[in-house]
């Protein structure tokens, strides 16, 4: 049995340890076959910086180290130069640290391609010098292979200004690509978000976005195909379609994939299903923004973005929901063809991170210190039908929240912050959930669904007539024919007391 290759990033070292490689050869040759420039976002420990090794070895002539790939026959490997740069490592505060770093990563490329360390008084200048020397001591045009190009911004989002001085610097850098060209072979640039080309590669204009490209969209991760044949001694015996409902579902408009750290991480594990890949780094900054935005969790049931929108991002222009899918929270349900062109669906993609996702926001937005075991009592009441616990419960619930938190943001001032929360703490036990659905006579704010029971959930705030509303417009009408005891619940907040005012509680026998 192959070994696990866990926390291994490098092809060769894969290999000398006889561990699963995926062999992903045949979509390096299609790229290198059809085009010089290209830029790839996925979110992170998706394999990035594997491929990224696999395109370097190729270059490099290592033909060896693809025997037995689809590679290894159909590709002269002929040697070039290549300029390897990766952001990963370290944490960078400023401009000035930026500049250092990279020519630190400038320094050790040039090691390892026998030139000497060039002088400039710019890092452009020096970048520029060591494509020239690269060329010239090689005789062969340079490969330039970048790795978390936006890193640097992204350890400094929540300070737009220093953000943006780093950006800066990062475009000039970049954009000696572009006056590079006449001595540049191949160029491929990842990263986990995808900031607007204007902001960060202004002229380059012939880099190919492959991000969602259905000819590419499983150029990183695991596929289905991947888990039953290269991992089937790993996951002899195990329930594929629960695996597929935890880990599955990443989609970037071709077939969806698995996340490898997860699936890696779920066999080292002994086959215990666990939050493995969200686990790796809580989302601070996308949990602030959803604070600061007063983003409306519902409406994540209905995101649609076009083609602009999801290409538009930058330190000026954060939008929640892009960020969501950039950094692999949020992926692409299904697409739509429309006269104003392509309209995108956005959805939660598995499990683990609907549960891990909701539950890190259900603490961040009410900061309540026993969370845990009141979402575990709302979901009893509610699996046991017994509406008493579950007043108690919610009114607990709210009840818990620090008066701090109405200071600041002041979040209760904000029209659904309280479903908000109701529905962050519910995705968060995995319970069946619609929110805003669709009626003929109108929306219902949630319904959950048990295997014998739906409740159908109004809220108001300041006001009264929540019940009143589900039964004047008739909205469990839509449920009749499924013939399960339905529960209308209307529920009233007051603002003033920052809590329920008032459940109404009715039920219509199937």
């Amino acid at each position: 049995m192959k070994k696990l290759p866990i926390g291994i990033s490098t092809l060769r070292k894969i290999k000398e340890n006889n561990c699963v490689y995926i062999d992903k050869t045949k979509i390096a040759l299609k790229l290198i076959e059809n085009g010089s420039y290209y830029f790839l976002s996925r979110p992170r420990r998706f394999g990035k910086t594997l491929f990224l090794d696999t395109l370097k070895e190729i270059f490099s002539g290592n033909k060896e180290l693809f025997r037995g790939l689809y590679i290894y026959d159909k590709y002269d490997f002929k040697k070039y130069p290549v300029i390897h740069i990766s952001f990963g490592s370290g944490g960078i505060k400023d401009a000035t640290t930026l500049n250092s770093r990279i020519k630190e990563i400038l320094e050790e490329n040039c090691l390892l391609l026998s030139i000497n360390m060039p002088t400039s008084e710019t890092i452009g200048g020096l970048f520029k010098k060591v494509i020239l020397q690269a060329m010239k001591r090689h005789g062969e045009r340079v490969v330039i292979l970048i790795d978390e190009y936006d890193k640097p911004i992204l350890d400094n989002i929540e300070d737009s200004k220093r953000a943006k001085e780093i950006r800066e610097e990062l475009k000039n850098f970049y954009s000696v690509i572009k006056d590079s060209d006449p001595y540049i072979e191949f160029v491929f640039i990842t990263g986990v978000s995808k900031f607007s080309k204007v902001s960060l590669f202004s002229g380059l204009n012939n880099l190919n976005d492959i991000t969602i490209d259905k000819k590419y969209a499983t150029i990183c991760g695991y596929t289905q195909k991947d888990l039953v044949t290269e991992f089937a001694e790993h996951l002899k015996g195990q329930d594929f379609e629960k695996i597929k409902k935890w880990y599955n579902g990443y989609r970037w408009l071709g077939e969806s994939v698995y996340n490898p750290f997860d699936i890696l991480l779920f066999i080292s594990k002994g086959c215990e299903f666990g939050n493995y890949w969200f686990s790796t780094a809580t989302p601070t900054f996308l949990l602030k923004m959803i604070e600061k935005n007063r983003y409306h969790l519902p409406n994540l049931e209905r995101a649609v973005k076009d083609y602009r929108m999801l290409d538009s991002f930058d330190v000026d222009n954060i939008d929640v929901e892009v960020l969501m899918w950039q950094t692999g929270y949020l992926t692409i349900a299904k697409e739509e063809k429309t006269v104003r062109g392509m309209f995108y669906y956005l959805d939660i993609p598995n499990y683990e991170v609907e549960l891990s996702l909701f539950g890190s926001i259900a603490d961040y937005i009410t900061k309540s210190y026993n969370s845990a075991i009141i979402s575990n009592n709302l979901y009893l009441s509610l699996l046991n039908k017994n509406l008493d616990m579950f007043m108690q419960e919610l009114k607990s619930l709210y009840a818990s929240i620090p008066y701090n938190n109405f200071t600041g943001e002041k979040l209760y001032e904000y029209e659904g912050y309280y479903v908000s929360v109701f529905y962050a703490y519910m995705k968060a036990l995995g319970v069946d959930l619609i929110a805003e659905n669709v009626t003929n006579k109108g929306r219902i704010d949630i319904t959950l669904k048990f295997d014998d029971v739906i409740y159908i959930i109004e809220f108001k705030e300041d006001g009264k007539g929540a019940l009143e509303q589900i039964k004047e417009k008739k909205y469990y009408e839509k449920y009749l024919s499924e013939r399960k005891e339905i529960y209308l619940i209307g529920i009233e907040f007051y603002k003033q007391k920052r809590n329920i005012n008032n459940i109404s509680i009715e039920v219509i026998e199937h």
